[in-house]
């Protein structure tokens, strides 16, 4: 707001520092909140493959159940439905609706024999307490990226 007094005029608001300075802080705090969402969005990753994992490990022990050995690799693709067929053709036991993805993009790696199997993936997130240093040395590759997790039958130690 001008207010006219003589040759000069008074203006009341805030000063170039002023505003300087408040444009810092908000932009600080929006790097923050950025780099606090993206840790956020990485550990949800991560805990979705874990899910995954844990789904496919229960849809394994019930072909297991059922046909007395784990099924060759691989498994079906992600998104397609897992389900064994009767001799006569018709639809038999339904395993899984789908096959989950990695989400994002990179591949479950299932590896088995009859009587085991391994299942691994790569997490994000490097500080995760379940990333196993045995699984990165054995260099299997989960996609574009080196697996760092997995899981396994009872019967089967991830790592060996």
């Amino acid at each position: 707001m001008k207010k006219k007094t003589g040759y000069y005029y008074l203006f009341s608001g805030f000063t170039l520092i002023e505003l300087l300075v408040v444009i810092a802080i908000l932009g600080f705090l929006a790097t923050v909140g950025l780099a606090s969402f993206r840790s956020s969005q990485i550990k949800g990753r991560d805990a979705s493959r874990k899910h995954d994992l844990g789904q496919i490990q229960r849809g394994l022990e019930a072909y297991y159940n059922d046909k007395g050995g784990y099924p060759d690799a691989p498994l079906p693709s992600p998104g397609v439905e897992w389900q064994d067929t009767l001799p006569n053709g018709d639809p038999g036991t339904l395993y899984m609706k789908a096959i989950p993805a990695d989400p994002s993009g990179n591949d479950y790696l299932y590896e088995s024999s009859t009587i085991s199997y391994m299942i691994f993936a790569h997490l994000e997130n490097q500080k995760d307490k379940d990333i196993r240093d045995c699984i990165i040395s054995l260099g299997k590759s989960c996609g574009s990226a080196t697996c760092n997790y997995g899981v396994s039958s009872a019967n089967l130690d991830v790592c060996d």
